[in-house]
């Protein structure tokens, strides 16, 4: 299964780091990184990384979409939601972290649907689409082939659960377990939300 990161500039580092390192652990996966336009693309953490542009993607595949600082400039980009939209419509599943779910939402990839994002950014998250049925108390949020989560670690725990979904439970474990990572396997649980 090919799995591509779509990534832009000030995209928050552990949104895209995080699953990918979750993704690497499987062997059915395949990971590749990609931008708008392609070239060296930079994290809020000033992590610089070489991207392929999305004009060479495959189509069915996954698409995981980071959140990150970033997204606040690119829900108005018309001509960037409008690749978005493309790409999500053409995706096998498409997942987000964080305010990536805000780019989602605004080029109507969320509409009719169930979805959550970062707690923190949450009411600016829902201003980008009043069509999106937003879920504030979720890790995370399976919408048929569509995936949100909450902000920035609870990208992993996701990744986790697409794994699960996928591959069954044993594997996710047996990935946690090799990252040493605790996994909150219940995208209901969220401590982050207010009851």
């Amino acid at each position: 299964m090919k799995i591509n990161i779509l990534l832009f500039d000030k995209f928050e580092t552990l949104d895209a780091f995080g699953p990918a390192e979750i993704f690497g652990k499987v062997q059915e996966f395949e990971l590749d990184y990609f931008s708008v336009e392609g070239g060296i693309v930079t994290s809020s953490q000033n992590v610089s990384i070489v991207t392929k542009p999305i004009t060479e993607s495959k189509e069915d595949c996954v698409w995981l979409i980071p959140g990150g600082e970033g997204t606040r400039s690119l829900v108005h980009d018309e001509d960037f939601l409008l690749k978005l939209k493309q790409l999500a419509q053409k995706s096998k599943f498409c997942l987000s972290v964080c305010t990536g779910s805000a780019l989602l939402a605004k080029c109507g990839a969320l509409d009719g649907i169930r979805a959550t994002s970062n707690k923190r950014a949450f009411d600016w998250v829902k201003t980008t689409s009043q069509k999106t049925l937003w879920v504030k108390k979720a890790r995370w949020v399976v919408a048929g082939k569509i995936y949100t989560s909450s902000g920035v670690s609870a990208g992993m725990d996701m990744a986790l659960g697409f794994v699960s979904d996928i591959l069954g439970k044993n594997k996710a474990n047996e990935i946690a377990r090799r990252i040493e990572y605790v996994w909150n396997d219940n995208p209901e649980k969220d401590e982050f939300s207010e009851n």
